[in-house]
């Protein structure tokens, strides 16, 4: 007589999880809408070129993000000490993206990604949002964008030109003059 094993359900799922495939349905469904309204009212060949021109202007948006974000690599690769600006570049390539994507829906969010008041909104809700995804997730495997934006903290902590800078702990209660006096082991210094 063997003993089967009760299948388990899938694990549950977050709240966003659950809405996300809803929300995509309503937004798909609200672009074609879009597309259907516009191209009634303008006539489907200027539709159609409104779309080519939007997949255009895309596609230059992320070409010049692209280049901006290569000089300043390369600028930064020469003087590390330098502090770059925010190039701003994650929020263009983005908007490029949104205009390619067919529909009027996404090309309105794209042009509130590219001026700087509604691109600091943005900015702040994105910043909110990974925040509140860290503080909600705090094992760590348990959930792969939280490790991701511990992971870039940890990184931007460090200094950029990977200098150590060499030190020692020193106990509070101990202190040099504690019970068991200051520590005089010679240390080598760290080679760089």
């Amino acid at each position: 007589m063997t003993q089967q094993a009760t299948p388990t359900g899938p694990a549950p799922r977050g709240r966003l999880r659950r809405a996300l495939p809803l929300l995509i349905t309503a937004w798909l469904v609200l672009e074609i809408w879009l597309l259907v309204q516009v191209g009634s009212w303008l006539g489907g060949f200027a539709v159609l070129l409104l779309l080519v021109g939007g997949a255009l202007v895309g596609g230059s948006l992320i070409k010049r993000a692209g280049l901006k974000a290569l000089s300043a690599a390369v600028e930064q690769s020469r003087n590390p000490q330098s502090q770059q600006p925010q190039t701003g570049t994650s929020m263009t390539v983005l908007a490029g993206l949104l205009l390619i994507v067919p529909g009027f829906l996404s090309d309105l969010v794209a042009l509130t990604l590219l001026f700087p008041p509604t691109r600091a909104l943005w900015r702040a809700v994105g910043r909110r949002v990974a925040d509140k995804a860290l503080r909600s997730a705090s094992v760590a495997g348990a959930a792969p964008f939280a490790d991701a934006m511990r992971l870039q903290e940890q990184l931007r902590i460090h200094r950029p030109d990977g200098k150590v800078i060499q030190g020692e702990v020193v106990e509070p209660d101990a202190g040099p003059s504690g019970p068991k006096g200051p520590d005089t082991t010679y240390r080598p210094p760290i080679a760089g």
